[in-house]
């Protein structure tokens, strides 16, 4: 099946083609076979369940139960993602071909690109320069290429970042683009060890080591001194923090535009694109909505300046890794066939910078890969934050019927006429970033991203993808886009927390995906989209095969069948069947068996903590017990802890109430498991506690990291002796609280 843009009635260029994944059959076929083993395993518990005899083993049998019935759900929300899996090609070369034999740019379509920054102190300056330089060097039309940086913190520290960037890049894009340089991040290009360098690389080097200096210097100052001021219109640009009395929470709209295309030229008098940076007003007496509110001014004052009909969205350290990036979106894009219903072109989110074997399982190969691979084959993928590109209209109705903007300048088909530092036009785009402009507006609800959840990327594609739009995912060989993933445990954990609360949001909201969204979507993707919406409540059969099966180990009672029983085999089937596939999977997309095991460990140690604090924090908010808080994942390196990171260990360092409950299931599965051990040793038949010593072996195998951070390490890395303490104390509590039903059951 392929899918082609032409030219001409004559000749077609093809521009990209579809295949789908030879596995599709294998995976219906086994998921058909699973789910039947599914019925029966659940049949089994029903019948112990009725026909319990003593209050124990009713809990016991109706745990088992409850748990077996989540875990059922979330494997059979799963399947969604590989039913309809497929694989696509893009040709930018014929595309490039087709626009450039008319021998004008103006076939290009304008590109605004968002990226936003909120913290100068948990996501570094450099890295967005870094970003913003490798997206302003794209082989594109420069004078077709707008570049917004939302910086939601409000801080000099990111204008004056800003402002050394657009000096830079008039020495930056000419290299590039005279050398053909691929890494046109600068921080990774002058980072690798390049077999050759160029005439002029050292001088451009220099200039860029100076830059970096002057950068780290404010940083660490907290402000732009008197010493890095060049130009009166910077001094004027910067008092406004000493006039305003600026602080993150509460402060006038910053709109400064360093950069116009039709006036600036770099060193080889070619145009360069325009740059701006933007800081929207904030009060602390209206709702800001974090993220998704900081994109929806951006809309609205890059509408009011350029008002180009496709974006790109990005986080501040997710640079480009390939000049070409834009062309490969455009196949997709610019295709007749697909443009009118087409939302966005989302690339998957791939991080450097981890460590062999993913410690924390950073890469998140299924949420941004592997699911996205199996949703292309359906609607399309969800967006995932950041590496998108957008088409305009998507954010304002569906593909049928446009909801008009407050104000005609911000439809999406509106032509900007004047020039980006023209009073009108900077007066209607401070008045369009206002705190209080959506008040009684549609923005964050039928317009823009949307508003609702803390996970306003993933809401906004169901918003999307419900009123009749869809989505290409687009995973080219070389990524085109590299980010950085956190390298602290807690950081990791805390991250999907947030993960986890949002989605639930969006669960339990007016468009929740079981019962708005299989209205609109239909049934098979509605519920991969409900797969997301309820993952945190894997923390549900988590804890209790984590806890459940070795408290009974420890009373001599058993839970699972014997050896002899012939259910013993439908277990090891489930078992087996469900790792063996999520090994094959994950070893398809180019995984390492290391690497899976890591990532199924990180996947218990998030239900023992992340998923249930997440799921406990969205019901304390539901009772009015609680607030939530968009809270930022540091990308600042610790040199201690990045080469602990680099030598594979846990860091455990910080304090946090989520190491609580993962030491707790520790300690009480190494107990279990030698208890059990000695009984072994001593001649005791344990034919029935077989699996339960089994699943205790594996869990300790596991948590091997934990045990090493309680006792054997002394880095600032170890697990405080608090934590420990807390948690071992936790761990007798709950042997002597379970003491009396499981004697019951005897």
């Amino acid at each position: 099946m392929d899918e082609s843009l032409s030219t001409s009635p004559a000749r077609a260029p093809l521009l990209h083609s579809l295949r789908h994944a030879h596995r599709t059959a294998f995976n219906r076929m086994f998921a058909a076979v699973y789910f039947c083993a599914i019925l029966v395993l659940l049949h089994h518990h029903a019948l112990k369940l009725i026909h319990s005899t003593t209050f124990g083993s009713f809990l016991i049998s109706l745990s088992f139960l409850v748990s077996d019935t989540f875990l059922a759900f979330l494997w059979f929300t799963r399947q969604c993602f590989l039913m309809t899996i497929v694989y696509r090609d893009e040709y930018p070369e014929n595309l490039q071909k087709t626009l450039l034999l008319k021998k004008s740019s103006s076939d290009f379509p304008a590109l605004d690109v968002f990226i936003c920054t909120a913290d100068p102190y948990k996501e570094p300056p450099l890295r967005l320069v870094s970003t913003t330089l490798s997206v302003m060097a794209y082989d594109y039309p420069t004078e077709k290429i707008s570049v917004y940086v939302s910086d939601d913190g409000g801080s000099q520290v990111t204008l004056f970042a800003c402002m050394e960037a657009a000096k830079f890049a008039y020495h930056w894009l000419p290299f590039c683009k005279k050398n053909n340089i691929i890494e046109r991040s600068p921080e990774t290009y002058f980072a690798a060890n390049h077999s050759s360098w160029f005439f002029d690389t050292e001088e451009i080097q220099k200039m860029y080591e100076s830059m970096k200096r002057r950068v780290e210097k404010v940083l660490e100052k907290g402000k732009v001194g008197e010493e890095y001021i060049t130009e009166e219109l910077e001094r004027k640009a910067f008092s406004k923090w000493v006039d305003h009395g600026f602080t993150w929470q509460d402060h006038p709209t910053v709109i400064q535009v360093l950069l116009e295309s039709c006036k600036n030229k770099d060193a080889t008098n070619h145009l360069m694109p325009n740059l701006i940076y933007v800081s929207r007003e904030k009060s602390k007496t209206s709702p800001h909505n974090f993220k998704a509110g900081a994109l929806n001014v951006m809309l609205r004052v890059s509408a009011t300046m350029t008002n180009a009909p496709i974006i790109l969205n990005l986080d501040c350290d997710m640079y480009s890794n390939d000049p070409r990036t834009p062309l490969r979106a455009l196949c997709y894009l610019l295709d007749p066939k697909l443009m009118s219903q087409l939302a966005y072109v989302q690339f998957p989110q791939i991080f450097h910078g981890i460590n062999k074997n993913d410690t924390y399982s950073c890469e998140y190969k299924r949420p941004f890969c592997s699911n996205l691979l199996g949703l292309d084959g359906m609607l399309g993928p969800n967006y995932i934050g950041t590496g998108c590109f957008f088409n305009r209209r998507a954010f304002f109705g569906s593909p049928s019927n446009i909801v008009p903007p407050e104000i005609p300048e911000l439809c999406p088909d509106s032509v900007v006429d004047k020039s980006i530092q023209s009073q009108p036009v900077l007066e209607l785009a401070h008045k369009v970033a206002r705190c209080n402009y959506e008040y009684k507006t549609k923005w964050g609800y039928e317009v823009g991203f949307r508003y609702g959840s803390l996970v306003e990327d993933f809401f906004t594609g169901l918003r999307l993808q419900c009123e009749g739009w869809r989505s290409i995912f687009c995973n080219p060989k070389r990524a085109a886009f590299l980010g950085d993933a956190p390298i602290s445990l807690v950081d990791v954990l805390n991250q999907v927390q947030r993960w986890s609360i949002g989605s639930l949001q969006v669960a339990f909201s007016s468009f929740s995906p079981l019962t708005f969204g299989i209205r609109s979507l239909g049934p098979l993707m509605s519920l991969a989209y409900t797969h997301y919406c309820f993952w945190s409540t894997w923390f549900i059969p988590l804890t209790l095969y984590a806890f459940l099966p070795q408290l009974c180990l420890l009373h001599g009672l058993s839970v699972f069948p014997k050896l002899s029983e012939p259910s013993f085999i439908l277990y090891v089937f489930l078992v087996l069947g469900a790792y063996g596939q999520d090994l094959l999977e994950f070893m398809i997309e180019e995984g390492t068996v290391q690497n899976w095991w890591n990532d199924q460990r990180m996947w218990m140690i998030r239900g023992l903590s992340s998923f249930g604090y997440g799921c406990l924090e969205f019901f304390l908010k539901c009772l009015g017990i609680s607030t939530y808080g968009f809270g930022l994942t540091s990308k600042v390196i610790d040199n201690e802890q990045s080469k602990r990171y680099g030598q594979g260990m846990f860091e455990f360092g910080a304090s946090s109430n989520m190491f609580v409950p993962l030491i707790t299931a520790a300690i009480v599965n190494l107990v279990s498991f030698l208890t059990g051990l000695v009984q072994v040793l001593r001649g005791r038949k344990m034919e029935g506690l077989f699996l339960q010593m089994f699943l205790a072996g594996f869990v300790v195998l596991n948590a091997l990291p934990i045990y090493e951070a309680m006792v054997l390490r002394n880095d600032k890395g170890r697990i405080p002796f608090k934590t420990t303490a807390t948690s071992t104390c936790l761990a007798l509590a709950l042997y002597g609280l379970v003491s009396l039903p499981l004697t019951d059951s005897n």
